[in-house]
């Protein structure tokens, strides 16, 4: 008989803590399951982010979880239903960490528990207000250039179209450990620097966007087995970072960032450029951004917030 038991996939999970070591739950974190561990001291010591994540369950080590050396403590018991806390062994209670050291307040401020608020912003918007706000910031991307350049995680590249135009390289996120497919997630980063997010897209990028769409489904499907049809293929808006970047997950996988009210699918994107060249320089775009963000101060002095 075919075996049709789905392991269950944890997500990242994640816990802020303040300056005094004091947790504090992310709660956009948490709802997607990540949480990360903020360490904030005085003095010379810097401060860190710490992101724990318990990794998928693999399927061939369920039989050892439920039978060998592992801990059932009952919950409650109804009828032909009953729920336990179970506490498995050491090897299988693997936690993914990620440290970001030295952690700017950037850094910080996106892991700490805070109130969010949806902004629509239109074109003017765009050209009033978040991009003069982009131009006068400091955001860092070295790390991305030294990916392209080859400096850092050449070895990790999946795939690499090496066009200067119309070219881009795949990478694993460092969200992914690809020991397990249900948690799939690369990124897709282009060559081309001066393209910051979504806003800058017109109907001259089309070929660089059809290349990540088909080759990154090619490259997938030849290194993991993953079908097309099985990926979930979309940009931010607002980015994490400004450079063009393209997200591939497992469609299984409920990533962080899924939210109708961040990602834009990448067929989705192709076809509204098709349709007008000038798109995504007119229509108006729908983000949520924390509420100590600067940005959204600047939105609430022009008044649109």
């Amino acid at each position: 008989m075919q075996n049709k038991f789905q392991p269950k996939t944890f997500h990242p999970v994640g816990l802020a803590v303040h300056s005094r070591g004091i947790p504090r739950p992310d709660s956009n974190s948490c709802a997607s399951g990540e949480d990360s561990l903020v360490n904030g001291t005085s003095g010379d010591v810097k401060d860190a982010v710490v992101i724990l994540e318990k990794t998928p369950f693999q399927e061939e080590n369920i039989s050892d979880l439920l039978k060998n050396h592992t801990k059932l403590q009952l919950q409650m018991s109804n009828d032909i239903y009953s729920t336990y806390h179970l506490y498995p062994p050491p090897q299988l209670s693997e936690i993914k960490t990620t440290v970001i050291y030295p952690a700017t307040e950037k850094h910080l401020q996106k892991y700490l528990r805070q109130e969010v608020h949806l902004i629509r912003e239109t074109g003017e918007d765009y050209k009033n207000i978040t991009l003069p706000f982009i131009q006068s910031q400091s955001f860092s991307i070295q790390w991305v250039y030294n990916i392209l350049e080859k400096k850092a995680e050449a070895d990790r590249i999946i795939h690499e179209n090496p066009d200067p135009c119309n070219g881009f390289v795949l990478i694993p996120d460092f969200k992914w450990n690809q020991k397990q497919l249900d948690d799939l997630y690369l990124i897709a980063i282009s060559h081309r620097r001066e393209i910051k997010s979504l806003r800058d897209l017109t109907s001259e990028h089309l070929p660089l966007l059809k290349n990540i769409l088909q080759e990154g489904k090619e490259a997938i499907l030849k290194r993991f087995g993953v079908a097309g049809t099985q990926l979930r293929i979309y940009l931010h808006y607002q980015p994490s970072y400004y450079h063009l970047h393209v997200h591939f997950s497992a469609l299984s996988y409920d990533a962080p960032g899924i939210s109708v009210e961040r990602a834009h699918l990448l067929t989705d994107v192709i076809d509204n450029l098709e349709l007008d060249p000038q798109y995504y320089q007119k229509q108006a775009l729908t983000f949520a951004l924390r509420a100590d963000e600067p940005l959204l101060k600047k939105f609430q002095e022009a008044g649109r917030a």
